[in-house]
């Protein structure tokens, strides 16, 4: 799998707006994808040194929609998250930087 694959999109949460100083990045990530894997696709990506990887299995929320038929009973998508801990001597993640 490239690594194009495995990091699909950054999470921007409040929570993970914190961690920018600390160097700990929050990613979307394929549901396949094992913290080896990750590791090696955010360090090819940008160019840094990832000192260790948390992963978590978000369960996708339960929806309900009102309509003139009745309710409409549906669920957003599970997926996969990543949180990426950056080794100290390492260099900042360019993207993340320029948000703050």
């Amino acid at each position: 799998m490239e690594a194009q694959q495995i990091i699909l999109k950054p999470i921007m949460t409040e929570k993970s707006y914190a961690g920018i100083p600390n160097k700990v990045y929050t990613f979307k990530v394929a549901k396949s994808a094992n913290k080896i894997e990750i590791k090696k696709a955010v360090e090819k990506l940008f160019e840094v040194q990832v000192a260790r990887v948390n992963t978590v299995s978000v369960k996708g929320k339960q929806k309900v929609r009102r309509t003139k038929n009745g309710p409409q009973v549906g669920s957003t998508s599970d997926y996969k998250k990543a949180i990426v801990f950056l080794k100290p001597e390492s260099k900042a993640i360019a993207f993340f930087e320029s948000i703050k």
